[in-house]
């Protein structure tokens, strides 16, 4: 009934519309006629001009209502019903609905741009919706154990006469633990902003060869403790034009890797190389190395290839690696063997 009330107002403006064009239209044509040829125009004449001027009408207007329905369906109803249809989706809980641009038929701008904003939106909400599943099937696990341990060494304190050895032995468990859910929790939410683009690359010149040297140094009490002898090769004037504090954790991350796998008595090594269009640093060690298996998924989330070395990471340290790596423009690239050892190359634009 709605349709058909909507219709007819189509029908009644096109009706109101031809009539008077027609009219004015038959009323000049007439005035010309009678004026240029000296004829007199009879009532008879006029009746039946006007029966037929007004079937015309009648005509033009059913054409022009037929007309602009078959538009509206094609430019408007159509591409309406399928961005309800996505939302609907939306709504569901399908966060993989997107709307496609229409044809070039009814490639109307302001549906386009309506387009546009909604499949954005459901980008957006497929993102916070990745996640929410991330956190709930990976981050959840995750904080079970270092909660799990940290229950275990409170209940293990609470035992009456314990020896002062074993005390600050449960208690430095727990200062571990609860180290590795802050660690935890930062990486999440840098690695979410970082997917997001919530953060974005400040780009200066500096000194990567400098930058590198302040953070290996971070780990000299690391290198020391294990006896781990360090072999560096860092040309010197390499100046990069990026974001100083972003690859900062790219470097931060690949060393802390590489002194974790690296056993008692290794070696790690630093390399820098330059040329004009390309700095390219290399972290390598002679640790356990991994399975092809494990290096086709290092980058991923929550990965973890040696699940021995777990307690150590939470498997988010290469995954921001990576996606800072890839912010900057840049390449990373791995090599492993089994009980050989593993070198992680990054290969960054200078300008």
């Amino acid at each position: 009934m709605k349709r058909f009330f909507r219709g007819l107002n189509h029908y009644l403006m096109f009706f109101l519309m031809v009539a008077f064009l027609v009219t004015c239209c038959i009323l000049l044509f007439a005035n010309s006629l009678m004026e240029s040829l000296d004829v007199v125009l009879t009532e008879e004449n006029l009746a039946a001009a006007a029966k037929l001027t007004f079937a015309n009408v009648i005509l033009l207007s059913v054409l022009f209502t037929l007309l602009d329905e078959l538009r509206r369906k094609l430019t408007v109803e159509r591409t309406a019903k399928h961005i309800v249809k996505a939302a609907q989706r939306l709504v569901a809980g399908d966060f993989s609905a997107r709307v496609s641009r229409p044809s070039r038929f009814s490639n109307d701008e302001n549906f386009l741009k309506i387009i546009d904003c909604f499949n954005q939106m459901a980008q957006e909400l497929s993102s916070v919706e990745t996640l929410r599943t991330d956190f709930i099937s990976n981050v959840s696990h995750e904080l079970k154990t270092p909660l799990a341990a940290m229950q275990n060494f409170g209940t293990l304190l609470q035992a009456p006469e314990l020896p002062e050895e074993k005390r600050m032995e449960y208690a430095r468990g727990i200062t571990d633990n609860s180290r590795r859910l802050a660690d935890m929790v930062t990486n999440i939410l840098k690695l979410n902003k970082l997917e997001n683009q919530q953060i974005f690359p400040c780009a200066r010149d500096y000194d990567l060869g400098e930058q590198l040297c302040e953070a290996l140094l971070q780990y000299e009490s690391v290198w020391e403790k294990e006896n781990i002898e360090i072999d560096t090769e860092i040309a010197e004037d390499v100046i990069i034009h990026a974001d100083q504090e972003l690859l900062m954790l790219v470097w931060n991350n690949l060393l802390s890797n590489a002194f974790k796998f690296t056993p008692q008595g290794g070696r790690v090594s630093l390399l820098l190389t330059a040329t004009e269009e390309y700095a390219t640093v290399q972290v390598k060690d002679n640790g356990c190395g991994m399975s092809p298996e494990t290096g086709a998924h290092i980058f991923e989330k929550f990965y973890q290839g040696d699940t021995s070395r777990a307690t150590r990471g939470n498997g988010l340290g290469l995954a921001l690696v990576k996606r800072v790596v890839d912010i900057v423009h840049g390449e990373i690239s791995v090599e492993s063997e089994m009980g050989k050892g593993s070198a992680f190359t990054v290969k960054i634009r200078r300008k």
